[in-house]
């Protein structure tokens, strides 16, 4: 798998997590727990990406 179509494949679960998060979040009946759990995924995941953008351009 190429870096840019690994990064693009990480900002699409990007894109999918925080869907899901609002979704979550507009149903009263879901957990604290899981939608923190979402948010800690999303995060990991955007930390991932900025790692890697920041690996591309220092090369």
């Amino acid at each position: 798998m190429s870096l840019a179509t690994h990064l693009e494949e990480l900002q699409r679960k990007h894109g999918d997590l925080d869907r899901e998060i609002d979704t979550a979040m507009s149903h009263p009946s879901v957990d604290d727990l899981e939608i923190a759990s979402l948010k800690r995924r999303k995060l990991a995941i955007k930390d991932e990406i900025e790692k890697l953008k920041a690996t591309t351009t220092t090369h």
